[in-house]
């Protein structure tokens, strides 16, 4: 599924939005459960739990092979980096009637918001990311004068 769109929605006095329920359908399975990932300053995004496990297993499984071929030798703050950045990523959660997710305490800091303030959430692929408004603006103005090349690129 190709996960596309923008909506706006204000984050409740309890740190709950209601997402569309397209894009709903594009990252949570029947149980409504979903992963929330920290992306960068001012963004989290939303993932199906088995893509996101798939990818974080490879992931993990490369690393594993490297540490016991010894080719991490004099990494280990790199190791111990990479662990801290993994284990403090993600968590997984249960969306509320299947469509209403309360965003997780850590991730609301790292989101950049407030309760009764608005948030852009944005379809982006493969994935749904949800956007501080500002960091959003500021996003859409670096990149979208490279969209034309990218596509291009990403299209050939």
């Amino acid at each position: 599924m190709f996960i596309s769109g923008e909506v706006r929605r204000i984050v409740d006095e309890r740190f709950r939005l209601t997402l569309p329920p397209d894009f709903v359908e594009g990252v949570a399975d029947d149980e409504g459960t979903v992963i929330v990932a920290k992306e960068q300053a001012g963004c989290i995004s939303l993932w199906r739990s088995d893509e996101w496990q798939k990818r974080l297993d490879s992931g993990v499984s490369l690393l594993r092979q490297k540490i016991d071929s010894g080719r991490m030798e004099g990494r280990w703050g790199d190791v111990q980096r990479l662990g801290r950045l993994l284990s403090t990523r993600h968590q997984q959660v249960t969306l509320a009637k299947r469509s209403r997710l309360l965003i997780p305490e850590g991730f609301r800091q790292f989101l950049g918001v407030e309760s009764g303030q608005e948030v852009v959430i944005v379809g982006a692929a493969v994935c749904v990311e949800i956007w501080h408004t500002e960091r959003w603006l500021d996003v859409l103005k670096s990149e979208m004068p490279e969209f034309g090349d990218l596509f291009k690129t990403l299209t050939e």
